[in-house]
């Protein structure tokens, strides 16, 4: 076995890898976990909201 076979076989797995990653990330099992992560900025941002006009109305 010389190095050029282990720079293939190298390929070969990062390739795999490469794809089992691709399979994971976009099956259809997980598309509403990722959405509902996509989602979590604009959810904080609107319990901050939330929270500053509640102290507004607080004041009043």
């Amino acid at each position: 076995m010389d190095i050029n076979t282990l720079r293939g076989l190298a390929t070969v797995f990062t390739m795999i890898a490469f794809f089992g990653v691709v399979y994971w990330a976009y099956s259809s099992k997980r598309k509403a976990r990722f959405d509902d992560a996509a989602n979590l900025p604009f959810a904080e941002l609107d319990e901050k909201m939330d929270a500053a006009s509640d102290k507004k109305e607080e004041r009043r």
